[in-house]
């Protein structure tokens, strides 16, 4: 459960859960959601529970449900994402109908907001705001000045070699530069590589996009802008054949690869690195750390052999491209055209004050999220959240001491690292400062800049200083979670503590399949096939004894074969390498979970509640959550692309894998999902 970086060289029982939830006044208030928490209406009982689980759960909601114009996917997750975004709107409308004192935050968040809002002054602009740096590529005569220009933190460009600063990996303390590999406009290479009729008219699509924007934006017209829309192509093609596949990329192992100042010289042979690292900051910085090593000198190669005026042309459609939500509607609507309508299918833009509560969210979401939590979020929910993430750790742990694959020596720095776990419910305890950033009221494009520049200086200036373990990489009014596995921390926004995720008025059986789902899915991240690697302090490093980490690898290879045999679209099937660490964070956290709402309910039977036992009620709460309706494109792009598995496999992948769920619903051979119990994968 998961953010982008911008491109270029950037940047004993757990019964006292029981006792938390069983004991809340029923008379306290009515579940949001039905009579006790789960919308039994949605259910499709012509469906076999043992055939499909998730329409069987949620088909009737996925009927009567129509996926909004401007969304590419809808689900419980969208809908409270858009409650969250309109809880976020009035903040924002009201400091900007009532603006506060110069330079405070609140101050800031409603001038950003109304110079986003004003189209009209982002109209009779037009081009002005980019064409300053658009006069300087076209001036660029040699490698070196396209460097100096392409990597740049004020020209929002992507580049075949892009460097951000990141957390060490094998020291948590310490930041270090990060360089990788990127370059593409497509999502992944993928759509380049693959002869298939889609993806080929998705390229035909991309080459006129480019030509239809490099029109636009001044840059070439015609025939001309044609014939540089199809070198940007051919470009974007050879990059993306030196790319390393998704799955490769995951392995952290693999791309943990440190380097000298001189060792990087000499691995990018060809390629003005002195002068790209200058450019972005990091003129000084003697250690890095390479992800996929044996790109770069490819790559260096190429950027060589790239005629400048190509580069000139990538250039200038990549920074059209990045901008176009602060310039003129033709440039925004072109650019909407491919990448929402065309590549992802979503029909309608999303409108101008969604885009505005997103954009602020990316400039000064920690100044909105206090304004947020103040509004929105209790103590008394941050102590309830506390409780069942101690709670779910006391059955993770009992599990971990019960499992028969795993020896006592591993199990031991297994519990360690449980133990050393760090939950951070709600929000920061510390907020972000933004006094250095500048915000007009009249200036969108100029706030975006600025904005830019503030975080990527941010970045910067990490690197002369200890890493801060208060940090939050999301904001409170975010609707997800994660895990950090150099922190070994699982963070958890204020707005996901809501339904159907958790209502305190809710039966308990829905909250421990929701919520308490969610909470082992991330915990389960610190022992995925990635998180795993490291230890209790965050440390990338081999804690495993052999024989272990050999039957955790076969386990993992079981799970991987089973997610590659689903095949969501014609001719597409899953890649179970690509989302095999969320797939085991699933199936880890629901087994955790539901041994939790076991042991809560300390010997007894729970009751029959509208004909549905205590454990059915469970497996209801989490395929609840994953009631999605998807596009296509998006679908295909999801699977392509995505750690995540789309949502129908987050729960049939997952149940036909617990011995529980066929006990409760019955399941038996010949039916679809059913897996002998040999086959079934239980690894925490």
């Amino acid at each position: 459960m998961t953010a982008s970086v911008r491109p270029g060289l950037r940047a004993g029982l757990p019964m006292a859960l029981a006792s938390f939830l069983l004991t809340i006044p029923a008379s306290a208030e009515s579940p949001e959601i039905g009579a006790w928490g789960f919308d039994t209406a949605g259910k499709d009982t012509v469906v076999r529970p043992g055939d499909d689980f998730f329409r069987y759960s949620g088909g009737g909601w996925m009927q009567r449900e129509v996926l909004p114009s401007d969304r590419t996917r809808w689900g419980t997750f969208d809908k409270l994402a858009d409650r969250a975004s309109l809880d976020t709107r009035k903040i924002i409308e009201d400091l900007a109908a009532n603006p506060a004192a110069e330079g405070t935050p609140q101050r800031k968040i409603g001038d950003y907001y109304r110079a986003f809002m004003d189209t009209a002054a982002i109209e009779a602009r037009g081009l002005a705001p980019v064409q300053p740096v658009l006069d300087e590529v076209r001036k660029l005569a040699s490698h070196a000045d396209v460097a100096r220009v392409m990597y740049r933190p004020d020209v929002s460009v992507t580049a075949p070699i892009v460097g951000r600063v990141s957390i060490d990996q094998k020291n948590p303390d310490r930041h270090v530069v990060v360089l990788s590999h990127a370059g593409l406009g497509l999502p992944e290479r993928e759509f380049y590589l693959r002869d298939d009729a889609q993806f080929r008219e998705i390229r035909d699509q991309y080459r006129a996009h480019l030509a239809r924007l490099l029109d636009l934006g001044g840059i070439a017209r015609g025939a001309e802008a044609a014939g540089a829309a199809g070198r940007i192509l051919a470009l974007e093609t050879e990059i993306a054949k030196l790319h390393w596949p998704a799955a490769k990329r995951r392995e952290r192992e693999l791309t943990y690869n440190p380097r000298s100042r001189a060792q990087l010289l000499e691995m990018t042979q060809g390629f003005p690195l002195t002068e790209a690292l200058a450019s972005a900051g990091f003129g000084k910085v003697q250690e890095f750390v390479v992800r996929e090593a044996d790109a770069m000198a490819p790559l260096a190669a190429l950027f060589r052999q790239t005629p400048v005026a190509t580069w000139r042309e990538y250039m200038a459609y990549h920074y059209l491209r990045s901008n176009a939500s602060v310039l003129p509607q033709a440039v925004d609507d072109e650019v909407f055209a491919f990448y929402g309508k065309q590549l992802n299918g979503q029909p309608e833009q999303r409108p101008r004050w969604k885009r505005g509560v997103d954009a602020v969210d990316d400039a000064l979401g920690e100044a909105v999220g206090q304004v947020y939590v103040e509004r929105h979020f209790s103590p008394e929910s941050k102590a309830q959240m506390s409780a069942l993430v101690e709670n779910l750790r006391k059955a993770y742990a009992q599990r971990i001491r019960a499992l028969p694959w795993m020896t006592d020596e591993t199990k031991k720095v297994a519990l360690e690292k449980l133990a050393a776990f760090r939950p951070k419910i709600g929000y920061p305890d510390r907020w972000r400062d933004y006094s250095a950033l500048e915000v007009s009221a009249s200036d969108s494009f100029g706030n975006a800049q600025r904005a830019e520049l503030f975080e990527w200086q941010r970045s910067i200036a990490k690197l002369d200083k200890p890493t801060d373990r208060d940090e939050w990489g999301m904001t409170p009014q975010t609707v997800n979670a994660y895990y950090s596995p150099v922190f070994n921390e699982i963070v958890f926004p204020a707005a996901i503590l809501q339904p159907p995720f958790f209502d305190p008025a809710a039966d308990p059986a829905v909250n421990y399949g929701a919520i308490g789902g969610v909470i082992g899915h991330e915990m389960g991240h610190g022992f995925d096939d990635q998180g795993s690697k490291s230890d209790a302090r965050g440390v990338l490093r081999t804690w495993w004894n052999e024989r272990d980490e050999t039957a955790f690898k076969q386990l993992g290879d079981r799970l991987a074969e089973q997610y590659s045999q689903f095949e969501p679209l014609p001719g597409l099937r899953l890649n179970g390498r690509l989302s095999l660490g969320e797939n085991i964070g699933d199936l880890g956290g629901l087994s955790v979970a539901f041994e939790a709402y076991r042991l809560s309910l300390g010997g007894r039977s729970a009751a029959v509640v509208d004909g549905m036992t205590g454990d059915q009620r469970f497996f209801h709460g989490w395929a609840q959550v994953w009631r999605t309706l998807f596009r296509e494109q998006r679908l295909r792009n999801q699977i392509m692309t995505g750690p995540h598995s789309p949502a129908e496999f987050r729960v049939n992948g997952v149940v036909r894998n617990l011995d529980a769920w066929y006990e409760a619903f019955g399941v038996k051979p010949g039916d679809k999902l059913y897996l002998p119990p040999e086959k079934r994968v239980r690894i925490w």
